[in-house]
């Protein structure tokens, strides 16, 4: 994907091509704004947050306002679909299990909502899909499975680019320098004057805007995920969430990432080698390797234990996990997902053009007023 000539003026740039931004710049381009949408890498590039095939798309959540912002983000994905013509969600269902997962909670936190769910015992769940362990109640909800992000973050820049934005790989964003009237974007290729910019370089945020707004804490981790293969190809399973003692880990179908044998994705959400976005070693963790492959062996029996394939990511954490989608007078800052945003990608940059157009932040937790009071609370 080309790009297009570096504008000297625009209405809304958004820094940052990822799932984020992209989703930004088709929100902004089709409410009829004239949006530049830069990246500092190629398009498709594996250095952040929104690469590969895989991703989960679930609606059990322990808490209300991600429960609902799930189903919002769910038609949002739909939408992109249908414009799009891609195929970009896989449904599968979801299983969430283990004494900190809370089952029994997040299914009545689901009953309140109206989703589809069903609590199980871990002897049905265990016949139900054989090749999985569980020891404890099962939460099973249809409406979870797997988005692709690479082919969702070029749905999202096309999309944009139909609807009129220009797009701009390879052209970093060195400096922000807000003015009366806007902010300018000093790029290796030029200087943009933009009204509005919104932020959204994820591990890249706290270099690009934290001397001009008071970001909260942020920890950017390099994560690791690896590919197993099945023992039985004709079995299947849901995406799984499970988070006990000394256990934190999820599994999914691996996409286009899984090879032609369907191999299975697993991670750790917590666990990652803290970095920075310039200095991550991309190598990845052998210890990360050997407890992963352990979890497989004890929980995934239906999997072979040697990993044929593996990756790693950036994710850029607040200390509650909650998003930061606020604005301080030009800049609207949209980046930090702390290693669960993908799902809710199409709603973020709903949200985000929301904020340029001048509406205020979706939820006090989401500001950087309220981050900064939960950090104090700490």
């Amino acid at each position: 994907m080309s790009g297009d000539d570096l504008p000297r003026e625009v209405e809304i740039a958004v820094a940052g091509a990822g799932l984020m931004g992209a989703a930004t710049a088709w929100a902004l381009a089709r409410r009829g704004r004239a949006v530049a949408l830069l990246e500092r890498f190629a398009p498709g590039h594996d250095r952040g947050s929104s690469h590969g095939s895989a991703r989960i798309v679930r609606r059990a959540y322990p808490d209300p306002l991600y429960v609902a912002m799930t189903g919002r983000a769910m038609a949002l994905w739909r939408e992109l679909e249908r414009e799009s013509g891609e195929r970009l969600i896989r449904i599968t269902g979801g299983l969430d299990h283990g004494g900190l997962r809370d089952p029994g909670g997040i299914a009545a936190v689901l009953a309140r909502a109206g989703v589809e769910h069903e609590l199980m015992p871990a002897a049905e769940a265990g016949r139900r899909w054989p090749g999985l362990r569980f020891t404890g109640p099962v939460l099973f909800h249809p409406e979870a499975g797997t988005v692709d992000a690479a082919r969702a973050v070029a749905a999202f820049t096309a999309r944009a680019r139909a609807a009129g934005a220009s797009f701009h790989p390879r052209t970093p964003v060195l400096r922000l320098t807000p003015y009366e009237g806007g902010v300018r974007l000093e790029t290796e290729r030029g200087t943009v004057a933009a009204r509005r910019v919104v932020v959204a370089a994820g591990a890249w945020v706290s270099g690009l805007a934290g001397g001009l707004v008071p970001l909260p804490p942020l920890t950017v981790t390099q994560q690791q995920a690896f590919h197993f293969p099945r023992r039985d190809p004709d079995v299947d399973w849901p995406v799984v969430v499970h988070k006990d003692e000394g256990v934190s880990c999820y599994s999914l179908p691996g996409g286009r990432d899984g090879g032609p044998g369907g191999g299975r994705k697993v991670a750790e959400h917590d666990g990652g080698t803290p970095t920075t976005a310039d200095t991550r070693s991309g190598v990845v963790d052998p210890a990360a390797r050997e407890r992963v492959a352990a979890y497989v062996r004890e929980w995934l029996p239906g999997l072979e234990p040697e990993p044929f394939g593996e990756t790693s990511c950036l994710y850029t954490s607040t200390i509650t996990e909650d998003f930061v989608l606020d604005r301080e007078g030009p800049l609207v800052i949209c980046s930090p997902c702390s290693g669960h945003g993908a799902k809710f990608a199409p709603l973020i940059g709903e949200l985000a053009a929301d904020l340029a157009e001048g509406a205020p932040s979706p939820d006090p937790r989401f500001t950087l007023a309220g981050h900064r009071a939960a950090a104090g609370a700490r």
